[in-house]
């Protein structure tokens, strides 16, 4: 009957989602928009893998959540389908060092893992380009998150062994794509003379996207996922507004999906203000969970240090994680530049009487909300 409360109500079968999938951070969607210009500066720099070439090396840019590594996916993705250009996309974030990155590669290659042991990297680059050379392949290999590779100062390494592979194994075609999200890294200037004369990329950058664009995107991928009638364009404004704050496009993509549950938790069909609101306390998140995810023992070991002395002086931090860790100051600084890096410790520089410059420490999100997410 009409006005019956529970029209709106979902029944213990029933859903908001049509496809939760498509709010997930890895889904390449079909249509890729507003990013037209970069996929085809992309795609010029892969044009001669395609006809069995090396392709042109290339440095993608841009902050977090602009399209970067979607961009890489659906072109790797259509490389695949109509050539035999092999593509390896590998997640600096969690293989930061040479010989992870080329047992990624290898894995790549061969569709099982090297051994865990026992396999000097020697041998490893051996197998990966005698098989490029028996093969008559052209290989594509594309370090997402390049810049966590300067954090453990493994990059100049890693890519003098890609870029010189036809030196040392006559043959082997293999192109070099590098995405990086930290807007302060040089990648040319940070790395080695000896890789800078053989590098010189092609530069492909992607800028924050507008809040009509992010409304164009996040429309479509609720048209996707959700079912019809589920999100109005009151709510779908209210999320890209929220997303523009952030400039990261995956803060909306997992705010969407958190709204999704919520109004599945009150059991209604659509979603309201009230569900946004509340997913985007989660959700603003999204880039720090995704940096605290990749540290090591050590590290996250200094983020609860700093977490309990925010703000102090660097001396007395140092002093808490060396006692905790029993590690050196020389360990302790190399930490502090790459959580800086990350943007999750800020340093401010103040004068002191009679002590010149210091330096204090704290964390660029609440410390609650930094250890909730370290657990």
């Amino acid at each position: 009957m009409p006005g019956d409360p529970e029209e709106g109500m979902l029944s213990w079968d029933e859903s908001v989602f049509r496809d939760e999938h498509v709010f997930e951070i890895d889904y390449v969607p079909e249509t890729f928009r507003h990013r037209e210009s970069q996929l085809e500066s992309l795609k010029y720099a892969l044009r001669p893998a395609a006809r069995g070439s090396r392709p042109l090396n290339t440095v993608v840019r841009g902050p977090p959540g602009t399209g970067k590594t979607t961009a890489i996916q659906k072109l790797f993705g259509e490389l695949r389908a109509q050539t035999d250009v092999r593509t390896v996309r590998v997640n600096c974030q969690v293989d930061s060092t040479r010989y992870a990155v080329f047992s990624r590669v290898f894995e790549g290659l061969f569709d099982y893992e090297p051994p865990s042991s026992g396999i000097s990297f020697k041998k490893l680059f051996g197998q990966i380009t005698d098989r490029l050379v028996e093969e008559d392949q052209v290989l594509v290999v594309a370090l997402d998150d390049v810049n966590y590779l300067f954090y453990e100062n493994e990059a100049s390494d890693t890519l003098y062994s890609l870029l010189r592979a036809h030196e040392t194994h006559s043959g082997a075609k293999i192109g070099v794509i590098c995405v990086s999200s930290d807007l302060s890294l040089d990648v040319m200037e940070d790395l080695d003379s000896r890789v800078q004369s053989v590098f010189r990329p092609e530069e492909v950058y992607f800028p924050t996207y507008g809040v009509g664009e992010i409304v164009d995107i996040l429309g479509e991928r609720a048209k996707r996922g959700f079912n019809e009638g589920v999100l109005s364009s009151t709510e779908l404004d209210r999320v890209a507004e929220l997303t523009a704050e952030s400039g990261d496009l995956r803060v909306g993509i997992d705010l969407l999906r958190r709204a999704g549950l919520n109004a599945e938790m009150r059991a209604s069909k659509t979603v309201s203000t009230e569900d946004v609101e509340e997913a985007y306390d989660k959700s603003k998140y999204v880039h720090l969970s995704r940096s605290l995810r990749g540290l090591s023992e050590s590290e996250r070991a200094l983020v609860e240090v700093l977490a309990t002395h925010d703000g102090e002086q660097a001396g007395a931090v140092y002093e808490a994680f060396h006692e905790r860790t029993d590690l050196g100051y020389t360990r302790y600084s190399e930490i502090i530049k790459k959580l800086e890096q990350l943007g999750v410790v800020e340093t401010e520089y103040a004068e002191v009487d009679g002590r010149g410059r210091s330096r204090s420490l704290s964390l660029a999100y609440e410390p609650d909300a930094v250890l909730d997410r370290l657990e």
